[in-house]
């Protein structure tokens, strides 16, 4: 399907028209939740609290993985500056990611949609699956088991830095910057709030992120009709989000992703109005639009 044959040159301008006043906005949205849920939790530090705190921060951490996604779509900024840099240093490194390299392997996710060669097909393929091996799944994410092993590749690659070997110290170097923008934001967040507040960075990074991420990636391409298919509508899925969904599983518009896949252009905050014109024009007539990341769960694990 040729998304021209459906809107006009003037709609598609409008579109995937890029705002820095919109991407800014949401930049700081995402920074003011994450402050102020660690407000709350150092003001009212009870077991309660630090658990809630732990699975919103998680939540957070994946909005900050949708705005490096974006960046490096160049899609958020007007600016390949902007995006260049606040993809890196206020989204990517936080979460001990790297924008350049997440952009070149995500290009090829996007070109190999639909195909036996998308590099993601790994992390949804075997779906449907039993509610065991889900189980199973959830135990390693909230335990840390799986947080682990990306962080030990982190901090393994980044102790490069200090090698004699010239090649490997260029390849710590974007490994080492994630581990100094996380020491940085350890020193802002304990000046801030408590000299404990970045374990909870760090430990919703080793647990509830994990799991979060998880569930983003089922819920887009996981049961779907036919994952092998060239249509968006056969091997993707949107998820209608609650507000309470969105602070967890969908921030910053991330729960519309049949919509990416159909114009990768379309920055994530015009991702609802483009939704609302795909249903307006009959495209997403036959397509199954799932409600709440539970429907998506109860249809992926069986």
């Amino acid at each position: 399907m040729n998304i021209r044959d459906i809107f006009s040159p003037t709609e598609i301008r409008q579109i995937t028209a890029r705002s820095d006043a919109r991407a800014a906005f949401l930049l700081a949205k995402t920074w003011a939740l994450i402050g102020l849920i660690f407000w709350l939790v150092t003001s009212w530090t009870n077991p309660v609290s630090v658990l809630a705190a732990l699975f919103l921060l998680g939540g957070q951490q994946l909005g900050l993985t949708v705005i490096m996604h974006e960046c490096g779509h160049q899609t958020f900024f007007a600016s390949r500056k902007l995006n260049s840099f606040f993809g890196q240093y206020f989204a990517a490194n936080p979460t001990f990611s790297d924008l350049h390299y997440y952009a070149s392997t995500h290009a090829v996710h996007h070109r190999k949609t639909g195909t036996a060669e998308d590099p993601d097909l790994s992390n949804y393929s075997a779906y449907p699956i039993d509610k065991e091996s889900f189980k199973r799944k959830i135990v390693r994410d909230l335990t840390g088991q799986t947080g682990f092993k990306l962080l030990s590749y982190v901090f393994g690659s980044a102790a490069g830095i200090v090698s004699s070997n010239p090649q490997r110290r260029a390849a710590a170097k974007p490994f080492a910057q994630q581990v100094v923008v996380n020491i940085v934001l350890a020193v802002l967040l304990g000046l801030l709030f408590a000299p404990w507040a970045y374990a909870l960075w760090f430990g919703a990074i080793l647990t509830t992120f994990m799991l979060i991420v998880r569930i983003r990636q089922v819920a887009e391409h996981a049961a779907v009709p036919d994952s092998l298919s060239d249509d968006p509508r056969q091997n993707t899925r949107t998820t209608l989000a609650s507000w309470w969904e969105r602070l967890l599983f969908a921030p910053n518009y991330v729960n519309y992703h049949l919509e990416h896949h159909f114009m990768a252009s379309v920055p994530c905050y015009r991702l609802a109005d483009f939704h609302t014109l795909l249903r307006k024009r009959g495209i997403l007539n036959d397509t199954p639009v799932f409600n709440g990341y539970y429907q998506v769960i109860k249809h992926a694990v069986q």
